[in-house]
């Protein structure tokens, strides 16, 4: 089925259908979109299903689908409103009645460049919250103050800010800080999900450091803060701190290779240097064996892949030959 014929379908029922999230921020950020996602407003999950009778349903709080539009597979969702009523990225009652208009559904969502919305067959651009504007200045901002209702968008901005090299505005940098204590009760599978998204990001050093300014990398990473004031010596290492060092390095390695495995090695490579004694420093003696305890605490708080445990073991343990 082709977008013409799904949006035709859409429209003689009466409904509007919108292109959201990514495609439409990565269409006006001039890059070529990864997924295709679509909302409805003012249709029934029946008479959907009744038009779409192959659609696949996968979502459980609310009716999203994969329907395959153009060969490719995509979700479409129904326009929704959520009222948080818990804890975490579960903890919300959900509204999705045809009457929730794609305003109120781009309210929901985290950041402006990621809430608009582009209406079908016209594409018109919908932008209630200033979205294509914040692109065009590099800028991450919060829509509202639901953002801090999902922690996880804390760890969001700041990998965007890698991935994009955008800068974060300073009332979101303030509501990513308000996020810190829920954050620290997430599930690892989230917080590991974004650190392997901020390491494939062109400068993964963004990811840790818009964390920093925003006071959460104590919380999430700790091993990645312990570095911070670690000075060494500075005939062999000019840039600064361990902290500095590890920062310039993931960058390197991430000129020379788009593996997140290599990445996340270099990134661990010098961790035990967080747990030298002030005493002994600039020296840091014995801390490539004191880094593999530092990691397999890591594993210990936040399953790490086996792979990216392999490789960082062998880093940590050979760096200084």
């Amino acid at each position: 089925m082709t977008e013409s014929l799904f949006v035709e379908a859409v429209r003689s029922a009466g409904a509007r259908v919108f292109r959201v999230g990514g495609c439409v921020r990565d269409a006006f950020r001039g890059a070529a979109a990864h997924d295709m996602d679509y909302v409805l407003t003012g249709m029934k999950e029946t008479r959907f299903c009744a038009l779409f009778p192959r659609a696949e349903k996968i979502g459980k709080a609310f009716p999203v689908y994969h329907v395959y539009i153009d060969g490719r597979r995509t979700e479409v969702s129904f326009a929704r409103k959520e009222v948080k009523t818990g804890a975490g990225y579960r903890g919300f009652d959900v509204t999705f009645d045809p009457a929730v208009t794609i305003e109120e559904d781009l309210y929901r969502r985290d950041t402006t460049m990621n809430a608009m919305a582009l209406e079908l067959p016209e594409e018109r651009l919908v932008d209630p919250y200033g979205g294509r504007a914040d692109i065009a200045a590099g800028i991450i901002r919060a829509v509202s103050a639901h953002f801090t209702e999902d922690p996880v968008r804390a760890l969001r901005a700041a990998r965007q800010a890698a991935a994009f090299g955008f800068s974060v505005a300073p009332d979101t940098i303030l509501s990513m800080t308000a996020c810190r204590e829920e954050l620290c009760r997430e599930p690892g599978e989230r917080i590991l999900e974004e650190l392997t998204r901020a390491l494939s990001a062109p400068r993964p050093s963004i990811f840790f450091r818009v964390l920093c300014r925003a006071n959460l990398l104590a919380a999430v990473f700790p091993e990645m803060y312990d570095l911070i004031g670690k000075s060494q010596p500075v005939f062999f290492h000019p840039e600064g701190d361990a902290f500095a060092h590890t920062m310039a390095l993931v960058d390197a390695v991430a000129e020379e290779s788009d593996d997140v495995v290599t990445r996340f090695a270099a990134l661990v490579h010098d961790l035990g240097k967080g747990t030298t004694p002030a005493e002994m420093l600039p020296h840091h003696y014995g801390h490539e064996k004191v880094g593999l305890d530092v990691l397999a605490a890591w594993n210990r708080r936040m399953t790490l892949p086996h792979t990216w445990m392999k490789a960082a073991s062998f880093v940590i343990r050979e760096h200084m030959r």
